[in-house]
């Protein structure tokens, strides 16, 4: 089973919340961690994992043969990164750092005189803790393709965790709804939506809901730090029940969040009652996992 914990705006607690279910559900089942928030991965802080470098991440890039070229610019043309500049009359100039790898200006070249080299982008690391092996991608400094870094870990992780035969993927996205968050919802059987009790929160909730719908993909609503506004967490309680949206976990604010934090350990480690509540949301994630599936039967 695939689990994406998503939520849209950035602080809301997806990592902790990310890392005591992977924690909880290593007690049982042999469980990965994807940390797929690329351009600040921090899971491994938060489960005091020394990761290794498990392979580099390579993004396609185009490579011109000059004795081919005409200077057409329709290369130019077609780039809508403006990585490649074009001067009539003189061969096209390459910027190789803000190159996504579209491939267009291959596909357009009437010349065939372009062709693919690649460029190193990220890099892959594991590790392993409490029971839970950690797939860590981290886009290298400068680069722009987050979105394919994430697919590529997820790539990567597939043949990883086949190896080991997980039975449960937990996938820390990044914040937003861009291309990277797309990369890591795509293809997972359950959202965990995670927000917190402000009006900034709930707007971006709603848009990362609107991705789940999109794609057609079960999810559910845990309420981080939901004790510092009560009033306002009535408000995502009521969004949630006028959606058919199950709220399936509500985390309070306390100081041992801030401890396990300080001490690079999952608060699940730090103080054992939070065991409970992070069972319950297993409990709830399964149990709305297996009623998506008997009501689509």
């Amino acid at each position: 089973m695939k689990i994406a914990v998503t939520g849209g705006k950035g602080g809301t607690g997806k990592s902790l919340v990310a890392t005591s279910l992977a924690v909880e559900f290593a007690k049982n089942k042999k469980t990965a961690l994807l940390d797929v928030d690329v351009e600040c991965p921090n899971d491994h802080l938060l489960i005091s994992v020394k990761r290794k470098k498990f392979t580099k991440i390579y993004q396609p890039i185009p490579k011109w043969d000059f004795d081919k070229c005409t200077k057409c610019g329709k290369c130019a043309s077609v780039c809508k990164q403006n990585a490649i500049v074009f001067v009539k009359g003189k061969y096209p100039a390459f910027i190789k750092d803000i190159c996504i790898g579209c491939k267009a200006c291959l596909v357009t070249c009437p010349q065939d005189a372009i062709s693919e080299t690649k460029k190193e982008i990220g890099t892959l690391y594991t590790g392993k803790n409490y029971n839970v092996n950690l797939i860590s991608g981290e886009l290298k400094l400068g680069e722009l393709a987050s979105g394919e870094v994430v697919a590529a870990v997820r790539k990567h992780s597939e043949e990883i965790n086949k190896k080991l035969k997980t039975e449960i993927v937990l996938i820390d996205s990044a914040a937003g709804i861009g291309c990277p968050v797309i990369a890591s919802l795509v293809g997972t059987d359950y959202i965990v939506a995670v927000t917190e009790p402000t009006p900034s929160a709930l707007h971006d909730l709603k848009r990362v809901l609107y991705l789940a719908n999109h794609f057609q993909i079960k999810h559910g609503i845990v309420i981080n730090k939901y004790n510092l506004a009560k009033k306002f967490c009535l408000k995502i309680e009521k969004f949630a029940k006028e959606n058919h949206i199950a709220i399936i976990g509500k985390i309070p604010y306390k100081k041992d969040f801030v401890d396990a934090t300080i001490k690079m350990k999952p608060v699940v480690e730090v103080n054992p009652t939070y065991q409970k509540l992070f069972q319950k949301i297993i409990k709830k994630i399964l149990i709305e996992k297996y009623v998506s599936k008997t009501q689509k039967s």
